[in-house]
């Protein structure tokens, strides 16, 4: 009997691929003076939770891979994978999330954006430049460069529930 195999599809690779910087990135910085403190450990789950969902559908209000995600959505869902609690919205995260400065940002911290009058977006550090999210402009979790001129005009902020 031959067995046949497919090949792994192109947004599983290019999340492998992310998945794997990442860790590669948070081992070097993991431990400080030899002793890891589990933060690091704690970001890398955090990262990688949030990087399994790239490619993940689009869905307003989605809370799960499943149903697909919000950028909300994707946020609560991968720090409650990662043993979390943090409120549901946008908003409501960056109210409670502890506020980091731009300049400090680490992988894991959350970024927060103002992107209409009423309308708030956010996306989860995967590195110093690049950050994660449920993006309604390619319609699915997808990766983007924090330091654009539309995130730049959107920016209002960071914040973490990693202390």
């Amino acid at each position: 009997m031959k067995i046949q195999t497919t090949p792994p599809t192109r947004p599983r690779l290019l999340h492998l691929s992310l998945w794997l910087l990442a860790l590669a990135i948070l081992a070097g910085c993991a431990s400080k003076g030899g002793q890891d403190d589990g933060l690091s450990a704690r970001r890398a789950e955090l990262v990688g939770k949030t990087l399994a969902q790239v490619g993940t559908p689009y869905v307003y209000g989605g809370k799960s891979p499943l149903e697909g995600f919000d950028c909300s959505g994707l946020t609560h869902y991968a720090h409650r994978q990662a043993g979390l609690a943090i409120p549901r919205t946008a908003a409501d995260q960056q109210r409670a999330a502890h506020p980091v400065p731009r300049s400090q940002l680490k992988p894991g911290d959350m970024v927060f954006f103002k992107t209409g009058p009423t309308d708030y977006h956010v996306g989860l550090m995967i590195d110093p430049q690049r950050f994660v999210h449920a993006s309604t402009s390619r319609s699915q979790v997808r990766v983007d460069q924090l330091d654009t001129p539309y995130w730049n005009k959107h920016y209002i902020g960071a914040g973490t529930y990693l202390r």
